[in-house]
This record gives C-alpha cells, sequence and structure tokens, in this order.
C-alpha cells in the first residue's frame, strides 16, 4: 500500500475528476484536490505524464497517474478491500462493460447539457473563469468568453450535436436516468447495498454535470428523484459503513441499460474503430434513426474496445459462456466482436496509468 496523501489534479466541475473523488472517497484512500489551473494543464501536468488532461494524479513516490479506470484499477490492487469490483467474474465483467458505456457515452449529453442551454454555459463558465482559468491574465469576462467558446465548439458542435441528433442525445439521458431510477429506487446501489464500479462510472456524469447543471439538475428532480438521491449516496459512502450483500448474477434490471449499449454505444466504438484503421480523421455513425455526422476518430476509445474484448476473453471458461449468453440477449455479443483486430496500438506495454502520453482525448 502506498503511504502518504495521493495529489488529485483537477476541477471541482470535472466529470471525471469527480468520479475519481468519489472512488477515493469511498476507498478512504488519504487524497486532497488541487484546483487545475492553465499552469498545472499546460506545463505541470503534461511535463510529468505527456498528456494535458484531468485528473493528473500524483503519488508521494513522484509517480503520476492519469485515465481514472486505469488508476482505479491500480488502486484496487494497492487498497483491495472492500473491493469495487465484484468478485463474481461475470458480475465483474458487466461492471466494466457498464462503467466503460457510463464514462464515454453519456459524455456527449454531459457536454450539450453544460454548453448548449444559456444558463447552464453562464454557471459553468464563470465557475470555470475563476478556477481553471485563475491564472490567465485577463478580464473575467474575456475568460468567461474564451472557456465557454471553446468548450461548445470542441464538445458540442465538433462532437456531432447538431439540429438532427439534438433529440436522440437528450434521449441518451432521459432514458439513462429512467433505466437508473428503476433499479435505485429498489436497493441503494447499483448492484446491491454497497457502491461498486458500476456506480462509480455512471457517477462522473450525474454528479457533477447532470446533478449540478440547471437544465439536466431541474430534469432529474422532476423524473428521477430515486437517481438525486443516489448520487448523494454514493458520495456520501464510506468503506466500513456501508455493509451488506451484491445481487446475484446480472440484475435483471440492468437489462434496459445493456440494450442501450448493445444498440448505441458498441456500434459507435466499431465505427469509430473502423475509421481508426482505414486511417480517417472523421466518420459517421446512424444510431436508431439518428445520423451523427463528422464525429472525430478517437483512439483511446479502440482501446476501449480492446479492453472490453480483453476482459471477456480472460473470463474463465464457465463465466464466459454465461457472460456470452447475457451478451446475445441485450444485443452486445455481436457488435463486441464485429471488427477484426481493431488494432490501436495506444498502450502496447500495458503501463496504464503510468504511462506517458496516454492521451484521452484526439
Amino acid at each position: 500500500m502506498v503511504a502518504g496523501t495521493l495529489r488529485v489534479y483537477g476541477s471541482e466541475l470535472s466529470y471525471y475528476t469527480g468520479k475519481l473523488e468519489a472512488y477515493l472517497r469511498y476507498k478512504r484512500i488519504p487524497h486532497e484536490r488541487i484546483a487545475m489551473t492553465t499552469r498545472h494543464f499546460r506545463v505541470t501536468v503534461p511535463r510529468a505524464t505527456g498528456a494535458a488532461q484531468m485528473p493528473a494524479v500524483a503519488l508521494p513516490d513522484g509517480r503520476w497517474m492519469t485515465d481514472t479506470t486505469p488508476i482505479i484499477d491500480w488502486c484496487e490492487t494497492e487498497w483491495p478491500e472492500p473491493p469495487a469490483l465484484p468478485a463474481d467474474p461475470v458480475q465483474g465483467f458487466f461492471s466494466r462493460l457498464l462503467e466503460d458505456y457510463a464514462d464515454e457515452w453519456l459524455w456527449r449529453p454531459a457536454m450539450h447539457y453544460r454548453w448548449s442551454y444559456d444558463a447552464d454555459a453562464r454557471r459553468a463558465s464563470a465557475h470555470l473563469a475563476a478556477e481553471v482559468l485563475a491564472d490567465v491574465p485577463a478580464p473575467r469576462w474575456v475568460r468567461r468568453f474564451a472557456i465557454r467558446r471553446r468548450q461548445y465548439r470542441r464538445f458540442v458542435r465538433h462532437d456531432g450535436v447538431t439540429p438532427r441528433t439534438r433529440s436522440h442525445v437528450e434521449g441518451v439521458y432521459l432514458r439513462t436516468l429512467a433505466h437508473l431510477d428503476a433499479i435505485v429506487s429498489t436497493r441503494p446501489f447499483l448492484l446491491g447495498d454497497v457502491p461498486t464500479l458500476a456506480d462509480f462510472g455512471f457517477f462522473g456524469s450525474m454528479f457533477r454535470h447532470f446533478a449540478s447543471d440547471p437544465t439536466p439538475a431541474a430534469i432529474m428532480r422532476e423524473r428521477a428523484p430515486g437517481v438525486a438521491a443516489w448520487v448523494q449516496r454514493v458520495w456520501t459512502a464510506r468503506a466500513g459503513e456501508a455493509r451488506g450483500a451484491l445481487a446475484s448474477g446480472v440484475p435483471d434490471d440492468w437489462g434496459p441499460l445493456l440494450d442501450d449499449a448493445g444498440a448505441w454505444y458498441l456500434p459507435y466504438l466499431c465505427a469509430n474503430a473502423e475509421a481508426w484503421r482505414a486511417g480517417r480523421r472523421r466518420f459517421d455513425v446512424a444510431l436508431d434513426g439518428a445520423t451523427y455526422e463528422r464525429l472525430p476518430t478517437s483512439r483511446y476509445r479502440v482501446w476501449c474496445l480492446e479492453r472490453l474484448r480483453s476482459h471477456a476473453d480472460g473470463l474463465p471458461a464457465p463465466a464466459r459462456e454465461a457472460t456470452r449468453a447475457v451478451l446475445q440477449r441485450h444485443g452486445c455479443w455481436e457488435p463486441l466482436w464485429r471488427v477484426d483486430a481493431p488494432g490501436s496500438g495506444y498502450d502496447p506495454e500495458a503501463r496504464a496509468p503510468f504511462g506517458r502520453g496516454l492521451t484521452v482525448f484526439s
């Protein structure tokens, strides 16, 4: 076990910083959050990790980590009790699948609600101008304008959100709310009486974006009060205080989430992987009648697909067959294996979360 306090460089509004903070709080891993400034983002973190992204974690021994999924995997080896990844291999695989789905697929609606709606954009830009851009020598209004324009252009307009796809993007959020509300209205956390990896995956978008930004937060309170209560339970959960059992197998009420992963997320990963393999910088994909055009090709998300396949391949034989049956039932098996040899080359030496230059965003 690492001795000392982890320093987490991130923003108080950050999707992935909030996810990691909730995990560290639950596991009682000593840490402090350090507000990410422009100098940290452009100088300190890239020098240490080779990538400008948040959160970045500095260990007491001088090592640095990036990317919350492999960070959590590493922390599970250093602080194994209580485990966030279920011991049952089938539950473990589906927890990883839903964490990946929540991490990557809910990003688009989270950014859309924050930067497409005026009240949300004004709130977020004011906070980030005072936090992340605090060390930029410019008037506050200039910093607000700059961050708002950058975020909208990069993460909304250039990420496939158009008048033709907007209703589908918002529908992803509304459907996810309904699915989660049905689950957490019957038990405290997604898999039972204690939080697990799937909880922390969904928590990222639900905490710092959907439950905090004015427009999606109002929708959550009206349509899914159980999710609003679950957000608070995850944030306040502490190992040793939250006790109880997990459900057996893959709960039936996870089915709608897996249906959506099979209908939306895995086909998106396939289209992205095909574009990567063909050397295309952008690609189109049609999902449920909505055509997303000129989406940016992401090497990182090719790696996400490869990791899911590797986890499935690594299951013991009985668990592999049980996992395949559930994946087939929810339309996930075929798209998981549709692309032959995606070949991301993203982390060939398996050094994450310590590898240099492992950039999440292209």
